[in-house]
């Protein structure tokens, strides 16, 4: 690949102009420009992104945030990877980059652990960034609490951080919930019991709020030995339907936190002889894939996965130029009715 001295010497111009053509445009006369972006182009040059932030004071590099140790499913969940196609893609769309910031919670491992949020955050000054994407592992919040408090552009995905220059995007995940339960009641059950999320984790306390919020509302008091906690993973919905099954008075629908755990619940149903939607209604919540293919098809609440990332995508972007405040972003969810509740 071409460099920058190169460019400027075929071009009859100095290194200084090539660098105002991609830093500052509106300095270089238009005949100018066009002949270096030309030459650039048929030369697959590209600048340098660091210099490039040196010399403008705004870089085009965001780094993400997210907790890679192998032992964490996170990157498997299918809900994940669309939010992530989502928020390189616009990123991409406006100029900017998307750089993965490897962590570790075992400090045996190379790369920068988040049990030092200080030495991350200076890190991340270090590489020139212009702000970070943070996505919560499940046991983060120290660090992005000092994210939060560095000053540092940030918007987090689905935990609701607070600082100088930090915001988060979510999906109304107590309304998508009360939704959820809301059409259980309509169909005529009242022995309605929930797969939460892991403990501690916004979005799987919001749900749960939901639903207990439904319940009231349709004047049926939550028991609380129909709420058992799951991971948002496959296997914890199966193991959460098996304990309510033993109950000496079982559900009739089960409201799962996530698609995924609503297919455990699916196979644990089949596996203890019951038919879904007949002898078992249940719901679940993302609509990710699964959701339309598995049988029955699963009712579920649609969280817009690709938009998330577009409206974290451009939350960000607007706080690095200063043209948008550091405000939450909700974005609504919308209840998909299938076959899993028996009735359309």
């Amino acid at each position: 690949m071409a460099t920058g001295r190169e460019i400027a010497q075929l071009c009859g111009v100095s290194v200084a102009t090539v660098s105002r053509v991609f830093n500052q445009p509106e300095t270089v006369n238009e005949e100018t420009r066009e002949r270096v972006l030309r030459v650039a182009k048929e030369l697959d040059y590209r600048p340098n992104e660091s210099a490039r932030a040196l010399s403008t004071k705004q870089s085009t590099m965001i780094g993400l945030v997210w907790d890679t140790d192998h032992r964490r499913p996170g990157w498997r969940h299918p809900y994940l990877q669309d939010l992530l196609i989502g928020l390189k893609s616009a990123l991409s769309a406006h100029g900017y980059h998307l750089l993965m910031l490897a962590t570790s919670g075992d400090s045996r491992e190379v790369g920068a652990s988040l049990a030092d949020p200080v030495g991350y955050v200076n890190m991340t000054r270090r590489h020139h960034l212009g702000g970070l994407v943070l996505i919560d592992s499940g046991s983060d919040a120290a660090a992005f609490e000092a994210f939060a408090q560095s000053g540092f552009p940030c918007v987090a995905l689905d935990v609701a951080v607070d600082g100088p220059r930090a915001t988060y995007v979510t999906s109304d995940n107590e309304g998508g919930a009360r939704s959820a339960v809301q059409h259980l009641v309509g169909l005529g059950h009242s022995r309605i019991a929930t797969i939460t999320g892991p403990p501690g984790n916004q979005p799987s306390e919001a749900r749960v709020s939901g639903y207990r919020k439904a319940l009231r509302e349709a004047g049926v008091e939550p028991r609380d030995d129909y709420v058992v906690a799951g991971d948002f993973y496959r296997a914890s919905g199966t193991a959460a339907l098996q304990r309510l099954l033993a109950l000496d008075e079982p559900p009739t629908a089960v409201f799962a936190a996530s698609d995924e755990m609503a297919v455990g619940a699916l196979l644990g149903a089949r596996a203890a002889g019951l038919r879904v939607p007949q002898d078992l209604a249940l719901v679940g919540f993302d609509d990710i894939e699964i959701a339309s293919v598995v049988d029955p098809a699963l009712t579920t609440v649609a969280q817009d996965k690709p938009g998330f990332g577009v409206a974290a995508a451009k939350t960000i972007m607007a706080m690095i130029t200063g043209a948008g405040r550091e405000e939450p972003v909700v974005l609504p969810t919308q209840l998909v009715v299938r076959d899993s509740c028996g009735a359309r």
